[in-house]
């Protein structure tokens, strides 16, 4: 039986659904789904594996105009999803008309691997808008085949990964066949605590959040963890703690629930805050926290 594997990259606008679909896709909660824009800052390797097939997905941090230079870093994340693609995955919801980028719609309408769009959150509209969507999208890029899904719903989405697959170069798996991601349990971590700041804090704060889990240690029944929030300015500091400990104390809470879900094991949690200043504009530290090539 001939084994197929390839690289599927997911790529769109901000909020639109590309993590919920990745996550559909993988069967896990790899990553953070917030209604708040820029929530994907990485980009994510999810990988489905079957007997004869391994898709590895990728999700991608919305496409946006840079404003600082993290949000530059994103970006080059994205660009990088076009050139080392086997099928792209272009998603939209639902009533969007537009690529805000003139040069990703380029690269989509003259890509050389199967570049798929994706309707998203057809659930939230009816049979007459969904028409015009296809149409739409079928002018617009002409090569793409169109999907029309509820990610989180799951609806349409196993079709479209059957699709995918059909689509996939002949090669052996680039994985060993139990993995679920490239990423290393700390990453996971760092997630987890950045997507309940992004629920519980407001303004900028979730935006000038970054975390670094310091210790990680784990024996056979319980994940003894220690992971520092850095922020920006000193304020921010105070904000993030909350009066008398308890909006850091909520965070680390329900954190530690979700990681128990996640590991599948007893988990500990300490966390701490610590002022890194300007940190989105520093090079040196977005190379730390692997937002710039190697991360050294």
């Amino acid at each position: 039986m001939e084994h197929k594997a390839g690289f599927v990259n997911i790529v769109g606008n901000p909020n639109v659904g590309k993590s919920t679909l990745m996550n559909s896709l993988v069967g896990e909660r790899l990553s953070i789904i917030t209604s708040k824009a820029q929530t994907t800052r990485h980009r994510i390797l999810g990988i489905v594996n079957g007997e004869d097939f391994q898709a590895v997905i990728s999700d991608t941090p919305g496409i946006i105009k840079p404003a600082y230079k993290l949000q530059e870093s994103m970006m080059e994340f994205v660009k990088n999803a076009f050139e080392d693609a086997d099928c792209i995955l272009y998603m939209v919801e639902l009533g969007e008309k537009e690529l805000k980028n003139e040069a990703f719609e380029k690269r989509l309408t003259f890509a050389e691997v199967p570049v798929f769009v994706i309707i998203n959150k057809i659930d939230q509209g009816d049979p007459e808008s969904l028409a015009e969507a296809l149409e739409h999208w079928k002018e617009r890029l002409p090569n793409a085949e169109i999907f029309a899904i509820s990610a989180l719903k799951n609806f349409g989405v196993p079709e479209l990964l059957a699709r995918i697959v059909e689509t996939l170069p002949a090669s052996p798996a680039f994985y060993p066949k139990d993995a679920l991601t490239d990423k290393p349990e700390r990453f996971f971590v760092n997630e987890s605590i950045r997507e309940k700041i992004l629920i519980h804090y407001k303004k900028e704060i979730p935006y000038s959040v970054e975390i670094d889990t310091e210790e990680f240690f784990e024996d056979e029944k319980i994940i003894r963890i220690r992971s520092v929030i850095m922020v920006e300015r000193e304020t921010q500091k105070g904000i993030i703690i909350g009066h008398k400990g308890t909006a850091i104390k909520r965070v680390g809470t329900e954190a530690r629930k979700d990681l128990q879900k996640f590991f599948g094991k007893q988990v500990h949690i300490e966390l701490y805050v610590k002022v890194n200043k300007n940190w989105r504009s520093n090079e040196k530290q977005l190379r730390r926290f692997g937002y710039k090539g190697d991360n050294k």
